[in-house]
Formats: structure tokens, C-alpha cells, sequence
């Protein structure tokens, strides 16, 4: 079965990865805290120590995924951290998923993030998927309706899905 990759795995990413486990997925949840890979792993999704602003440490965890989830909408930390994990680092990895298994890839569109910055991941994760052609959806469905933010990533990963075995994906 396919595996996703949910990067930016809080309390949010677990319920979402606990789902995609009933619908039969291998999930792999990141954290950069000891503390986040502990309850992950408590709620049943492997653990894997990532940080987003280091796209090599995503890029190490994918090569046996499908469809990797970024999200990162209400991510914490600094400006400068944050416009680099919606942009240049974002950016980065955009370009080196064509080298890898990854087929799909799913961006949280909004958040707690400055509009502006969400906007601007959301540009460059559809200017991937014309560029790469590897499916792509960005979410536009906020965190704190739960189980309807829940439902469109659902969603989302089960439509990369049909187009990865559409034949779509890859140069």
C-alpha cells in the first residue's frame, strides 16, 4: 500500500495520519522534538525526525512515499523561519520530489501563517505541478473545523492518488 509523509505531524497531523491508517495507508509522521515523535508514535504513525527548514532531512524520509503532506499552516517560529519553510526550503524540495517515488503532494493553504506567505507556497506548489507534473492540492479548509479540515486531506490524498495511477507524475 501507498505510504504518506506528513510533515509538520502536531495534534492535527496525528488525528489526520490515524485516518489515513483506517483507510489502509503507511503513514510516517514528522516532528523536530523528541516529545512530538513520542506522541506520534502513541498514535500509531511511525515517527521520523525531520526539520523543515533542512530539506535534506525530509528528502532522507521519502523514498518509499507516495504523497507527502506539508502541514505547516499554523506553524510556529520566527518570520524569517517561517517564510523559509513556505518558500526557498519549499521551493527546494518541489524540485527534488521528480527524483523520488513522490507522486502527490498536498499543501495547508491556510492558517495561523501570514496570508502572504501561504499564498506564496501556494503559488509555488502549482507552478511545481506544471513544471513536474506531480499532482498537487492545496487545502483551503481551516484547522479549527476539525473533522472538515480532516475530511478535504482525506480527500486530497485519495485524488493524488487516482492521478498518480491515472498515469500522471514525473517528467
Amino acid at each position: 500500500m501507498a505510504r504518506a509523509l506528513i510533515v509538520g505531524c502536531g495534534c492535527s497531523g496525528r488525528v489526520l495520519g490515524s485516518e489515513l491508517r483506517e483507510e489502509g495507508w503507511e503513514v510516517r509522521g514528522t516532528s523536530r522534538t523528541e516529545e512530538g515523535l513520542v506522541a506520534i508514535e502513541a498514535a500509531g504513525i511511525e515517527p521520523a525526525r525531520a526539520d523543515p527548514e533542512r530539506p535534506g532531512t525530509i528528502l532522507d524520509l521519502v523514498g518509499d512515499v507516495t504523497v507527502v503532506l506539508w502541514l505547516l499552516g499554523s506553524a510556529k517560529g520566527s518570520g524569517e523561519n517561517l517564510a523559509a519553510v513556505h518558500g526557498d526550503r519549499l521551493e527546494a524540495l518541489l524540485e527534488r520530489f521528480v527524483e523520488t517515488p513522490v507522486r502527490g503532494f498536498a499543501y495547508e493553504g491556510v492558517g495561523t501563517v501570514d496570508p502572504k506567505l501561504l499564498a506564496g507556497g501556494a503559488e509555488l506548489v502549482r507552478r511545481a505541478e506544471q513544471t513536474w507534473r506531480i499532482p498537487a492540492a492545496v487545502t483551503e479548509t481551516p484547522r479549527d473545523l476539525g473533522p472538515q479540515w480532516v475530511e478535504e486531506l482525506e480527500n486530497a490524498v485519495i485524488d493524488l492518488l487516482a492521478h498518480r495511477q491515472g498515469g500522471i507524475g514525473g517528467p
